[in-house]
């Protein structure tokens, strides 16, 4: 072998560099080559798909030895080949070309067009790497006229289709995934369709047509997950989250991008990139010494001849090749740390941006709640407020039943609201509990008063276990706390049928005003399964399919309750048998209220006033609302009038005198917070009450800046609406100057 020879292969063996990975396409093999040898080529195929570049590379180096060995020329080729495309799958380029470069060589002295075909079809390929996009194409389709073995074809129509994707040419594009999606391929029959259908799926996304996306990304998926192809199985989560994201399909994008990083975290590991890159270098230099020993033997055969200016060549030649061996070894360890370093660097990044999208699609899930929740709102009011005035109007016993199980789904259906609504705030951090005076058995027995109906119905008895050591009273939230025991206690009854409840509450630990107790709620019910227990904490989650066809339900109450008592530093414990019941159980820290200035009322004191001859405008723009809201004002001898919008709003505030302005704040055209702004400027006395569908966005201090003097969101009580009309005409109206 001559000294120039020598040379040109220790300068592609310096010219190692990191570069863009491409799916390894590898191929079928000619009449000619050995059956062992066909073996190790499908073997290295397969691992190749699968990602598994260390076993692919063994695989492959048992073959490149075996060809070697039969002197078997064309079958070295294509190992050559193959070795050429699986390093350009590590982002090896130069270490590509140095196998590509060899498999040139040997081509110049043999005929064979499949091994030619193969040589340009991987100089397309880096072509493409290089966006030299037409360059790329007229070198396929020379490729293409050398050989027209079906795999190799069906290949070039990969390739193709990925750069007329990257050309813009969508329907070329399309065209050539569609031809894959369906193949008869012999080797790589499932792969193709895979690749093929995240062609399409990029495709459509580009072009917006993300339902067609999204089927496509969910038809390479299931293919990758089939066949373990790992790195389209990332592939296709990634189009999957982007697709369904564009959908408003926000829970599924979630779960899409955690299964990306799942796969992700399982697939570029590491101790997987360290393997890889071992098994890489060590065959690389394995065959770089296979080279020196065939320099030795030269040399050997030569002093035999005493050429001793060749064998002076050949050992220098053979001095250098050693030392760059050693170069590669230090090299090496240095790409490690590097790609090391890059894997960390991307990893954070990557987490970065999922965190991002997963706070961008709780944003919007929280804002949809949030409206919807407001919309149901406003005829909800009718329902209630119209049940509220045909009850008052001496129904008959008949009428008074129907009635009271309208008002009982109305209640359903605005508690069922208030819980969207619990666990929006909670999540977007709006919720924050009370701290004022309570009495907890009262609290309790008030809960256990209210559920009797539902234990009644299905034979249960209630049972309270209540410790006496326990303060009277305490400083907490009492609503929040009630509204978490109506939710464990209501759980219990719905899977418990004669049997027995038991709501224990008990005094861990005293010490002057902090107190620490303990509460569980035990039933003998149907219990919950080991397997369920781990996720009956989830939204709409309620053990099985089963369970919630039988016995109904959102699924929204222990998920409630969880969030509430987040809010108290707090965390419920489950402990169930199936069949044989369910123990749910917390403990809370309070403060007692002996050492704490009680400067908080603990209930609103319930005023008569006398509101005849009162006159006030009603400012809404639902005409249903208007009239149940004009109706109940009656009731109690109260005149009114009706605005429909803010703008008739502000002038009848102008031409009229009014003891008070009902205001709702989301209408048409100006909102109620502009209107009452508008007011204020020429009537600074006159009581403004916002009576709103509140929804999650609304802020009460924003109501109060504009100038209203309180709030009743709707729909109310009917006994909360005249207190506060009352206390805002007879004692809490602002001072100020009169009307201008």
């Amino acid at each position: 072998m001559s000294l120039k020879n020598t040379y040109t292969r220790l300068k592609q063996l310096a010219l190692i560099m990191v570069f863009l990975h491409f799916g390894l396409n590898v191929y079928g093999q000619e009449i000619s080559v050995h059956d062992d040898v066909q073996v190790y080529f499908n073997e290295a195929r397969t691992f190749g798909n699968r990602n598994q570049i260390d076993l692919a590379l063994t695989t492959l180096d048992k073959a490149a030895s075996l060809a070697e060995e039969n002197k078997d020329v064309k079958s070295l080729i294509d190992s050559y080949h193959m070795f050429a495309l699986l390093y350009l799958k590590l982002d090896k380029v130069n270490t590509t070309k140095f196998y590509w470069d060899r498999a040139k060589v040997l081509l110049k002295d043999i005929e064979y067009p499949y091994g030619d075909a193969i040589y340009k079809y991987i100089e397309a390929i880096l072509l493409f790497k290089e966006n030299q996009n037409f360059q790329a194409i007229f070198m396929l389709n020379e490729a293409r006229q050398l050989n027209n073995d079906r795999n190799f074809f069906n290949n070039i129509l990969l390739v193709e289709g990925n750069i007329y994707l990257n050309l813009e040419k969508y329907e070329s594009a399309s065209k050539n995934f569609n031809s894959l999606v369906v193949n008869t391929d012999v080797y790589e029959k499932d792969y193709l369709a895979t690749r093929a259908n995240i062609g399409l799926a990029q495709t459509n996304i580009r072009l917006n047509n993300l339902e067609e996306a999204s089927k496509f990304a969910e038809s390479a998926l299931k293919l990758a997950k089939e066949n373990e192809f790992f790195k389209e199985i990332i592939e296709s989560n990634e189009l999957l989250a982007q697709s369904y994201e564009g959908l408003n399909r926000y829970k599924d994008a979630l779960a899409s991008t955690r299964n990306l990083y799942e796969a992700k975290d399982s697939l570029f590991t590491l101790e997987k990139i360290k393997i890889e890159t071992k098994t890489a270098d060590e065959i690389h230099s394995e065959n770089m010494a296979n080279e020196v020993k065939r320099q030795d033997k030269r040399i050997e055969e030569l002093s035999k001849s005493a050429n001793r200016s060749e064998i002076t060549a050949i050992l220098t030649s053979a001095f250098l090749i050693i030392i760059s061996l050693l170069a590669v070894s230090l090299y090496r360890n240095n790409q490690i740390k590097l790609k090391t370093n890059d894997l960390l660097h991307t990893k954070n990044s990557e987490l970065q941006a999922a965190r991002d999208a997963a706070v961008n699609a709780m944003e919007a899930k929280t804002n949809f709640l949030s409206t919807v929740s407001h919309e149901l709102r406003t005829p909800l009011y009718a329902v209630t407020g119209l049940t509220h005035l045909l009850l008052e109007e001496n129904p008959s016993d008949n009428q008074k039943e129907h009635l009271k199980a309208l008002k009982f789904s109305g209640d359903y259906l605005l508690n069922f609201i208030n819980d969207i609504l619990h666990i929006n705030k909670i999540d977007a951090d709006k919720l924050e509990p009370l701290n004022i005076e309570f009495n907890l058995k009262k609290v309790l027995k008030e809960v256990i008063d209210s559920l009797q109906q539902s234990a009644k119905e299905n034979n249960t008895e209630i049972i309270l276990d209540y410790d006496d050591n326990i303060p009277s009273h305490l400083m907490s939230d009492p609503l929040k706390l009630s509204q978490i025991f109506m939710n464990l206690v209501g759980n219990a009854l719905k899977f418990t049928k004669n049997g027995e409840v038991k709501v224990i509450a008990q005094m861990v630990h005293k010490e002057d005003e902090d107190v620490t107790l303990y509460f569980e709620v035990l039933d003998n019910g149907i219990g919950i399964s080991k397997e369920q227990q781990q996720k009956i904490f989830d939204g709409f989650e309620q053990g099985s399919i089963q369970i919630n066809r039988e016995y109904g339900g959102t699924g929204l109450g222990l998920t409630i309750v969880k969030s509430l008592l987040g809010l108290f530093n707090s965390q419920i414990k489950l402990e169930s048998d199936l069949g044989k019941g369910s123990s749910f159980f917390f403990e809370l820290k309070l403060k007692s209220k002996d050492s704490i200035v009680d400067d908080i009322p603990f209930e609103i004191t319930q005023k008569d006033y006398a509101f005849k001859g009162l006159h006030l405008m009603i400012v809404e723009d639902n005409k249903i609302n208007q009239v149940i809201t004009k109706k109940m004002l009656s009731k109690k001898d109260i005149t009114s009038d009706i605005a429909s919008n803010g703008m008739e709003a502000i002038d009848l505030a102008k031409n009229n005198d009014y003891d008070a302005i009902l205001m709702d704040i989301h209408m048409p055209g100006i909102s109620g917070e502009e209107a009452t702004i508008e007011i204020r400027k020429f009537d600074k006395i006159t009581p403004i009450i916002a009576l709103t569908a509140i929804s999650l966005d609304d802020s009460l201090e924003s109501f109060y800046a504009a100038g209203c003097n309180d709030v009743v969101t709707k729909p109310f009580k009917p006994e909360v609406f005249y207190q506060k009309i009352g206390e805002n005409i007879f004692e809490n109206s602002l001072n100020g100057t009169p009307k201008v």
